[in-house]
């Protein structure tokens, strides 16, 4: 079964931002390449066991195995070596994509608290959108009774936009929520 939000992209959302953006070739409209879904854990420097329940709960959440993201360089400061492992991500194309997408929109961000929309000033200047959320226990897969400590987490939608209109014209036909006035 094909995503529902793949068929509404690919039977209304391309012909109407095609309209809407005056694109004269339908390739040219801008689409939705991967979304990533990331997860920094700091105290995961003292105990590695900490990574274990942010890894099944990002495996609960997306439908996928997450890959560890183990740092870069070493910070004396913050005790980190290089090649330790601080975190967890996951990289949805396709269908998976469309299906996250979707649950996040439908289920995931109507359950925040006091929410009034998504903040439309997390562009990057390149047609890329990143959305941080604070807590993992909005999403419905996530058990209450299992979790030991919030983790909050940043959701990047990579587009083929150009720039930051043209992608945040494409989120918000897809029903991305965003705040009215900011």
């Amino acid at each position: 079964m094909a995503a529902r939000l793949k068929e509404k992209y690919n039977a209304e959302i391309r012909s109407a931002l095609k309209k809407e953006l005056g694109l004269e070739n339908i390739m040219a409209v801008p689409r939705l390449e991967k979304i990533v879904v990331n997860m920094g854990l700091g105290e995961a420097t003292q105990n590695t066991k900490l990574l274990d329940p942010l890894v099944a709960d990002l495996a609960a959440i997306t439908g996928q195995k997450p890959v560890t993201t183990k740092s870069k360089k070493s910070i004396a400061a913050f005790k980190v070596r290089a090649g330790m492992a601080i975190g967890a991500m996951v990289t949805l194309r396709q269908d998976a994509m469309y299906e996250f997408l979707d649950r996040l929109i439908t289920t995931a961000l109507p359950r925040v608290r006091d929410f009034r929309g998504v903040s439309s000033k997390s562009f990057d200047g390149r047609g890329n959108y990143t959305l941080g959320l604070r807590d993992q226990l909005i999403f419905p897969e996530i058990d209450y009774s299992k979790v030991e400590k919030l983790k909050g987490m940043n959701i990047t939608f990579v587009t083929t936009a150009g720039d930051d209109a043209s992608a945040r014209a494409l989120l918000k036909h897809f029903g991305m929520p965003f705040r009215v006035g900011a």
